[in-house]
């Protein structure tokens, strides 16, 4: 089963920037996340969405393709990434 939801750090190093920016965009609402508790969780779509890079979560997909799949987008568009979040 795949993750839906990531949490604010992994979104962090997802796009290249600090958790602390990432809370900065969900308070301003140019990120959509669900508080749970003291910590917020970002649905993995609507990041996808955002940052226009394509996720499509599909249930018993391997993990590792998918891992590998986040690996060469951030290398590949890490540049763009860090500047998505400086906006």
């Amino acid at each position: 089963m795949t993750k839906r939801y990531l949490s604010t750090s992994e979104v962090a190093k997802l796009l290249g920037i600090s958790r602390v920016a990432v809370l900065k965009q969900i308070k301003t609402g140019r990120l959509k996340a669900m508080r749970i508790g003291r910590n917020y969780a970002i649905d993995i779509r609507v990041l996808g969405a955002k940052t226009n890079i394509v996720i499509e979560v599909k249930s018993g997909e391997n993990e590792v393709q998918i891992e590998q799949a986040m690996d060469r987008v951030l290398k590949e568009y890490s540049v763009a990434l860090k500047r998505l979040g400086n906006e």
